[in-house]
C-alpha cells in the first residue's frame, strides 16, 4: 500500500479523488451563495442554518478539508518533482501539441486560487460562520454597523457581499480569481476522472466537454453574484 502511494499513480489517485472535494466544495458554495442574487433574505436565512446546525457546519469542514488537504498535497508534490527534474523544467512557451497551457501551470493558478481563497476567507467566513460559532456577533454587528449597513451581523451575508463588492478593487480581484479558477478547475476536473480509469479515446472528448460546461457554470455563476452585489 505505501508503495502505491509513493508511484506516480498513486499520487495522481491523491490528487484526483481530493480534487473532488474541490468540484463538490463549490457547487455547494455557489448553489448557496446564488440565493443573494434573487433574495438576501432567503440568502441571509441559508446563512443563518449553516451557522446554527453542527451537522451543517462539519458537512461543510469536512469538504473544506479535503479541498486544503488538496491544496497542501499539491505544493508537496510540485516541490518534488521540482527537485526530481533539476535545472529540466517545462518550457510554457513550446508546449507539445495537445498539452494544455493550464496542465503545466497548474501550481502558479493554484497559489492565486489559495490566494483568493485566503481572502475570502477573511472578508466573509471570519465575519460570518467563524464569528457566529466563536460567539462574537457583537464585534462584528459594530462593524456592519460603522461601514452603513444595519443587519444581523454574523447571519447578514447580503450586507457583506454589497458592502465588499461595492469597492471596484476588489471586485476585480474576485474575478480575476474565478478567471484562474476557472483555467484550474477546467484542467483538474477531466483529467480526475481520467485517472481514476475513464481513460478511453470515446470518454476524454465527452469529459473535456463536460469539464468545460461545469467549470464554466461554476465561476460564471460565482462571478454574477459578485457584480450582482455591486451593482446593488
Amino acid at each position: 500500500m505505501k508503495g502505491f502511494f509513493k508511484s506516480s499513480i498513486g499520487k495522481k489517485t491523491v490528487m484526483s479523488v481530493s480534487g473532488l472535494f474541490l468540484i463538490l466544495f463549490l457547487l455547494f458554495h455557489l448553489c448557496m451563495n446564488m440565493a443573494a442574487v434573487f433574495s438576501a433574505e432567503g440568502y441571509n436565512m441559508v446563512c443563518e442554518f449553516l451557522g446554527s446546525n453542527w451537522y451543517a457546519v462539519a458537512g461543510t469542514m469536512v469538504l473544506a478539508a479535503g479541498f486544503l488537504f488538496h491544496i497542501i498535497y499539491a505544493f508537496v508534490l510540485s516541490i518534488q518533482n521540482r527537485k526530481a527534474r533539476g535545472n529540466d523544467r517545462y518550457d510554457n512557451q513550446n508546449l507539445p501539441k495537445g498539452v494544455e497551457w493550464s496542465s503545466k501551470n497548474m501550481l502558479v493558478l493554484g497559489i492565486i486560487v489559495l490566494c483568493g481563497l485566503g481572502l475570502h476567507f477573511a472578508q466573509f467566513w471570519a465575519k460570518m460562520m467563524f464569528a457566529e460559532l466563536a460567539g462574537c456577533e457583537e464585534a462584528v454587528e459594530g462593524f456592519v454597523a460603522t461601514a452603513g449597513y444595519e443587519g444581523r451581523a454574523a447571519v447578514d451575508g447580503a450586507a457583506w457581499i454589497k458592502y465588499y463588492f461595492h469597492n471596484p478593487v476588489i471586485l476585480v480581484i474576485y474575478l480575476v480569481w474565478f478567471a484562474a479558477l476557472w483555467f484550474h478547475l477546467n484542467h483538474g476536473f477531466w483529467s480526475a476522472f481520467h485517472t481514476l480509469g475513464a481513460s478511453n479515446s470515446k470518454w476524454i472528448p465527452r469529459l473535456k466537454c463536460i469539464s468545460t460546461v461545469f467549470t464554466t457554470i461554476i465561476c460564471l455563476g460565482f462571478a454574477v453574484v459578485a457584480i450582482c452585489g455591486a451593482l446593488s
